[in-house]
């Protein structure tokens, strides 16, 4: 089926960010415009992922040049699950940056590049060409460079960096590998790709062209031993930049993998056991990186490092039940991580700190938000029935019944290091009385306005809320990453619905 609304998401964030070049200085107009601009384009995602789940698919050929000679834009479930969440976290930062970002940030320009970032976001996951793949990429690099930069303070322009040199350098090497794929198939359309890359005699070539995508994507996803610029630089900027980072860039690399690794390439044995080593050495890295540090940004940043090894780790096992637990894993790290940068962010503006040592008495002090964070770290370590224990199970069952016991160590290891230092937050943040007298002078967030407080305090609430929705209802998600999983399994459906796409 074909459907010029695939792009009215996209079409929908680029008008917001040229409307808000009107009212540059006009903060207040700004923050309205961006939170009716990101409702809007919520809507629209949740309508394009209810026409996916009933079309199957939806392709737009632009132009009406058919593929594989035109520009493709295809929505099937995995990126209509991708669409729906950015939309999603987009609506609660957007929310949230209202409350939490300074008026010279947002002056600056924040409001206008966040939703170019965005309009990346979307672009990426929606197009059916692996060039206007790499266009998408570098729209969201140069917007999250720009975020990362804003305020100018020193820590931020040292992590932003380490951010943009790694990233221009996977840019790089991305460009490099859709020249060599250009050269021997002389198409760049995803579809059409994997026809022509089957039939490509040398297979040695073939491989090395798949792994400079692979390494390409990793710097992106922060994979090991590419992760070091992530908590470097995830930590710098102001709370709402860390939750649309943490919570949707890295995932970006991660839907990269899953397309061109089911769709253009079938990894052989030698590239699965190299997916499944990184997945190791990344789950166990990103774990030890968390043990050490005191800021609740710089463990969650290692945290995020640690957790992109679950995902790796099913792309390594290849199998469909595999897939369904990295897409359910996926679906619950996005909510998770941006509320938890979000939730860092708020108590930040309580204690003006983020150092656990320095921290104390929350428990007692903020009750109702606490139980709210603990919801969301029993999510983070996947306490049963909440969102993170199920795409674990599923992956440690598919690690065991493939007798990959190492990764399955790997695995496990990941998930008891998470629970210590979840426990260590709690207890340090939480539950221990706070080094010093809380005083208003000290406690920032009380003197907040009611307006100020619910546009910090809600967005955290509704990603609470959701994270609670998928464990609760983890039959009903199930069933959702099954679907992509078999159509993942199955690319003979994709390669089929764009090739044979009539206007």
């Amino acid at each position: 089926m074909t459907t010029n609304f695939i792009l009215a998401p996209v079409l929908m964030h680029l008008f917001t960010a040229i409307l808000l070049l009107f009212f540059w200085q006009k903060v207040f107009v700004q923050k309205v415009i961006s939170i009716v601009g990101n409702s809007i384009a919520f809507i629209l995602c949740l309508r394009l992922f209810e026409m996916t789940l009933t079309n199957g698919y939806l392709t737009l050929q632009l132009g009406g040049w058919q593929a594989p000679f035109g520009i493709t834009f295809m929505a099937d479930t995995l990126s209509a699950i991708m669409v729906l969440l950015t939309a999603l976290v987009s609506l609660a930062v957007g929310i949230y940056s209202t409350s939490s970002l300074n008026i010279s940030r947002i002056k600056f320009g924040y409001f206008f590049i966040f939703h170019f970032l965005v309009m990346g976001l979307l672009g990426a996951f929606l197009t059916g060409d692996i060039f206007n793949l790499y266009v998408w990429f570098e729209v969201v690099i140069i917007s999250s460079f720009i975020l990362l930069t804003v305020g100018g303070k020193k820590m931020q322009m040292e992590g932003a960096i380490k951010y943009v040199t790694m990233n221009m350098l996977a840019s790089v090497i991305f460009l490099t590998a859709i020249g060599i794929l250009y050269g021997i198939t002389g198409t760049l359309n995803i579809a059409d790709l994997a026809g022509k890359v089957a039939q490509v005699e040398n297979k040695g070539l073939v491989t090395v062209t798949s792994l400079l995508f692979f390494v390409g994507f990793g710097i992106k996803s922060a994979v090991f031993p590419l992760y070091f610029w992530l908590p470097s630089a995830y930590h710098t900027p102001p709370s709402a930049i860390a939750a649309i980072f943490g919570g949707l860039l890295t995932k970006m690399g991660i839907y990269a993998m899953l397309r061109v690794f089911t769709v253009v390439f079938q990894p052989d044995h030698f590239t699965l056991t190299l997916f499944s080593v990184i997945a190791i050495l990344t789950l166990i890295t990103g774990a030890l990186g968390t043990i050490n540090k005191r800021s609740i940004r710089r463990i969650l940043s290692y945290l995020i490092v640690c957790h992109i090894g679950y995902l790796i780790a099913g792309l390594g096992l290849n199998t469909e039940l595999a897939f369904v637990a990295v897409i359910f894993y996926l679906i619950h790290d996005v909510i998770v991580k941006s509320n938890f940068f979000m939730i860092s962010g708020i108590i930040l503006k309580m204690r003006e700190t983020v150092d656990i040592t320095r921290l104390g008495s929350l428990l007692k002090d903020y009750p109702k938000f606490s139980f709210m964070v603990a919801l969301v770290l029993f999510s983070l370590i996947g306490i049963p029935p909440l969102s993170g224990f199920w795409p674990k199970v599923l992956l440690f069952q598919e690690t065991f019944k493939q007798e990959n016991y190492v990764l399955l160590a790997a695995l496990i290891v990941a998930s008891f290091v998470t629970l210590f230092v979840v426990i260590r937050i709690w207890s340090e943040a939480f539950w221990k009385e706070s080094p010093k007298p809380i005083t208003e002078e000290i406690d920032h967030f009380r003197p907040f306005s009611l307006s100020g407080k619910i546009a910090l305090i809600a967005p955290v609430i509704g990603l609470t809320a959701v994270s609670l929705f998928i464990g609760l209802n983890a039959n009903n998600v199930f069933k959702l990453a099954e679907k992509a999983a078999y159509e993942m399994k199955h690319p003979e459906i994709y390669i089929n619905n764009v090739l044979s796409t009539k206007e």
